[in-house]
């Protein structure tokens, strides 16, 4: 390896490029189509087909060769990126028709269409910059969103019709609003009918959401980016669907609840998923979509929130639900009304239900994700291998991608065929521990410098969590602790633990975060005193840091502030230090309406303002990207200004024209040096 992992870390996108993802089986289950870049430095993502039977993979679509070398993208389609984390470039999104023939895509705000048997692809003619194009069932339309408004474009004659648009700059039609994208995990606001005959689409309306303005210090003849943010406490988006037939005949299809999660449209009708604003309530709907008349299927509560599960609603052949539920202290597969799988198993999520067969993800242990089926009444596992596991099936075919700390990378298989995988080798090996640490027995990975000899004296600490609800870190995959035994190469040992409130372990766990943020420091402390018991000797209590980014640039930050007596430094990366500044949906969801009064013990300001006997004492460095529009810049400068009114000293590093992804190759290699020396001096750390 020529380069520093630095460099490398952040020319990969974290080891990400290269890797084949976005699957589709074919009906017949003889092909499968895919992304990957073309090595594991080339952010130009093109599309890919295996043909199972024989192995051989076969370049469909090269961004490069249609001229698409430098992507100039409508502000609707950076955002989704920013949405969906995503950092490549190239096809980065497509979408198939029934038989998985064709397929359309986006680039540069065009649109493309190609046929997947020969590989040629061809521009289409459309309205403007192209927004999430999607062929319908039959392969004869391809709808698409530009300046807001719906359209659908006649592939064998060229005639486009716009379906909707907008009534004012404020309202778009077939696109999610930012609580869905961000929050909830739907990237869409439209869905074709199975006979491609009309559609169901979603209206947003943006006016009652407070406006907000994202501006370039760096760049003051700029002006500031205006956005509408949905802070907690404030008004959502409103959002109200309608079926659209191709003529433009539109059929309302109300619905009571805030939020809508989904959508799912097949041989079996059509259905909705919505959700209380406080997600304690959540229900399916069926839809008419001739009437727009909604029928309740199910309703499910919880005292304290409900858990969005992708891949439901779902159908089997004959018509019976496939839903997702908590039941007895498990979240369990319900297939009909009766639930399938044991309490001791954590569904995560469906991922295909083929015929009669439903693939899904499950946790026994949490810190490992296997595939399942469910056929027949009986459940049966797909993966045993320790590891990570995802997949597809189709055709009565399943491909199964793995991660695993025994080896490198994602490895894909499909029956007896595999698909490569083209990332760069990180040049180093994680050294790396599972264990259960700690009164509460909390999932926790130790990584020790490969060069140390245990027993041979005490390392600084690094705490390197994430820590927040929804998220884990600590799981059977070498790529999750490529940086942290970089970090330890560096001569620390480094800790990474799931605390209260992270998934796999159960409805219990996750809701002991119900109003409280902060459970997540003691866990962090915890789980730092479990593993010092478990390496006598090796851990140095004296010098202990923590880092973290978004939710765990929180838990850093928190971590100097209230626990000063054991963390001795931090560095917090785009934390939220005002949960009233952040969003609805994510905000809410765990510490409810600001009116409530949960907000207060979970807010960092209140600390910086304390008195002079409890006033920061432990170096601080607060990083942001001053273009964030996620976790905005306003949540570190006004920690920071509280900091100094107390007269506590800390260190600003802002990050010009720098989102929440800092997906900036120069950027993200020098933060990670910047870091390592902001630690070192704070904890003293020679040679």
């Amino acid at each position: 390896m020529t380069e520093s992992f630095p460099r490398l870390h952040a020319r990969t996108r974290r080891f990400t490029l290269g890797v084949p993802r976005n699957f589709t089986i074919s009906p017949d289950g003889g092909r499968v189509t895919f992304l990957r870049t073309r090595s594991g430095t080339d952010p130009v993502t093109c599309l890919w087909e295996l043909n199972v039977a024989s192995g051989a993979e076969r370049l469909v679509v090269d961004p490069l060769a249609l001229g698409a070398a430098d992507e100039d993208l409508p502000p609707e389609e950076r955002a989704r990126r920013e949405r969906s984390r995503e950092s490549a470039g190239g096809v980065v999104a497509y979408a198939t028709d029934r038989e998985v023939r064709r397929a359309v895509f986006a680039l540069s705000g065009d649109l493309y269409l190609t046929d997947l048997a020969s590989g040629g692809a061809r521009r289409l003619p459309a309205a403007g910059p192209v927004i999430d194009p999607r062929l319908d069932p039959t392969g004869a339309r391809v709808a698409y969103v530009t300046g807001g408004a719906l359209h659908v474009l006649e592939i064998a004659t060229g005639t486009d019709t716009l379906l909707a648009g907008p009534e004012g700059d404020l309202v778009t039609y077939g696109l999610a609003e930012f609580i869905a994208a961000e929050e909830m995990g739907r990237m869409r606001g439209y869905w074709w009918s199975p006979s491609g005959d009309r559609l169901l689409v979603a209206r947003v309306d943006e006016s009652p959401v407070t406006l907000w303005h994202i501006a370039d210090p760096a760049n003051p003849d700029r002006q500031p980016v205006p956005q509408r943010y949905p802070a907690a406490g404030t008004a959502n988006a409103e959002v109200t669907l309608h079926v659209i037939g191709l003529d433009g005949a539109r059929t309302a299809v109300p619905f009571e609840q805030e939020y809508l999660v989904t959508a799912a449209w097949d041989a079996h009708g059509l259905a909705i998923v919505t959700l209380s604003r406080d997600q304690r309530t959540m229900r399916l709907l069926s839809a008419d979509p001739d009437t727009g008349e909604t029928t309740l299927l199910r309703e499910d509560t919880d005292p304290a929130w409900l858990d969005i599960v992708a891949g439901v609603p779902a159908r089997l052949s004959d018509g019976r639900l496939v839903w997702v539920a908590d039941a007895d202290g498990g979240h369990r597969l319900v297939v009909g009304d009766e639930p399938v799988t044991p309490p001791s198993l954590q569904v995560r999520a469906v991922l295909d239900v083929d015929g009669d067969t439903v693939l899904f993800q499950a946790s026994g242990e949490p810190s490992e994700v296997h595939l399942w089926t469910y056929t027949a009444g009986t459940i049966s596992a797909v993966t045993t291998e320790p590891g990570v596991h995802s997949g597809r099936r189709a055709g009565g075919v399943t491909l199964v991608a793995r991660q695993s700390l025994d080896t490198e990378g994602t490895t894909v298989t499909v029956g007896s065929a595999s698909i490569n995988s083209l990332a760069e080798r990180p040049g180093l090996e994680p050294r790396v521990s599972l264990v259960r640490a700690g009164s509460r027995e909390l999932s926790t990975a130790i990584l020790l410098p490969s060069w140390h000899v245990p027993g041979s004296g005490p390392l600084p600490v690094l705490m390197d969590p994430y820590g927040g609800p929804h998220a884990q870190r600590v799981l059977s995959a070498r790529r999750m602790f490529l940086e942290s035994q970089w970090w330890a190469e560096q001569g620390f040992a480094v800790i990474v633990a799931d605390g209260r409130g992270t998934p796999g372990r159960g409805p219990a766990f996750e809701r002991e975060m119900l109003h409280d943020f902060t459970i997540s420091l003691q866990d962090q402390v915890d789980a730092l005193q479990g593993a010092a018991a478990l390496h006598p000797g090796d851990l140095d209590p004296s010098r202990v840091a923590i880092r973290g980014w978004s939710f765990g640039g929180y838990l850093a930050a928190l971590a100097v502030l209230r626990r000063p007596d054991v963390f001795h430094a931090a560095v917090a990366g785009a934390p939220v230090t005002d949960w009233r500044l952040y969003d609805t949906c994510y905000t809410e969801r765990y510490l409810g309406h600001p009116d409530e009064g949960h907000y207060e013990r979970s807010s960092l300001l209140g600390d910086a303002e304390k008195g002079d006997a409890e006033k920061l004492e432990r170096p601080l460095l607060l990083i942001h990207g001053l273009a964030d529009d996620n976790v905005v810049a306003a949540h570190t400068l006004r920690l920071s200004s509280a900091l100094l009114a107390a007269g506590r000293p800390h260190t600003v590093l802002p990050l010009s024209g720098v989102t929440h992804m800092t997906p900036q190759e120069v950027v993200a290699e020098n933060l990670l040096l910047l870091q390592l020396d902001f630690l070192r001096k704070s904890l003293n750390i020679t040679g």
